[in-house]
């Protein structure tokens, strides 16, 4: 066999290798540093390996559970109105609760995906309707449509006539929010277009 063809196969088998170990180390990897930082909290008190994600984990279960009580609820509720009314907190508390709630919740926003026309020409994007009512901008019949990037978790929000956008009918929410993210590599096809973005 020439040099050259040998040459070509290492490499080829060097590759297949990446894709193959690639992303199952950097899921083990970001798995272990979630485990390892939770671990560090409980250090040196409680050295279990695992223990400290097992009782936050626990914990915030705990918590969900608790809030579906109407007096945990009420308490919750107090907090709440007292974050968002304290000077130098409440913009921050307000930022970080809207964005778990767009994913979470009785308020979850993006379960509308949608393909929109930022450019007025014939390129498309996948996005997510978060708000249908612009007239508080002084723009009726607009949209707010959030774009996300892919391979991140950023994105862009853009403010488009109602006749740019189009409903994404045939695949969920969930297949494509991956699709965007994913730099459209993901496959679709699989889910019901009914089916809403998990948290």
């Amino acid at each position: 066999m020439p040099q050259s063809v040998r040459y070509q196969r290492l490499i080829q088998y060097f590759l297949q290798g990446l894709l193959i170990l690639g992303p199952v180390s950097i899921t083990i990897y970001f798995i272990y540093e979630i485990f390892d930082k939770i671990d560090n909290i409980l250090r040196p008190a409680i050295n279990i390996p695992g223990i400290g994600f097992v009782i936050i984990i626990g914990f915030i279960i705990t918590i969900g559970y608790l809030s579906s009580f109407f007096v945990m609820g009420r308490i919750l509720s107090v907090m709440d109105k007292l974050l968002e009314r304290t000077p130098g907190i409440k913009l921050f508390y307000s930022f970080v609760r809207d964005f778990f709630e767009a994913f979470a919740g009785n308020k979850k926003k993006f379960t509308n995906s949608v393909l929109a026309n930022v450019d007025d020409t014939d390129v498309w994007r996948v996005g997510f309707i978060t708000q249908e009512d612009m007239s508080g901008f002084g723009m009726e019949n607009y949209v707010a449509v959030y774009l996300p990037m892919a391979y991140s978790v950023a994105g862009n929000v853009y403010i488009v006539p109602k006749e740019r956008v189009k409903p994404i009918t045939n695949i969920s929410a969930t297949q494509s929010m991956k699709f965007a993210v994913s730099g459209g590599v993901t496959e679709t096809g699989s889910e019901s277009p009914g089916d809403e973005l998990s948290a």
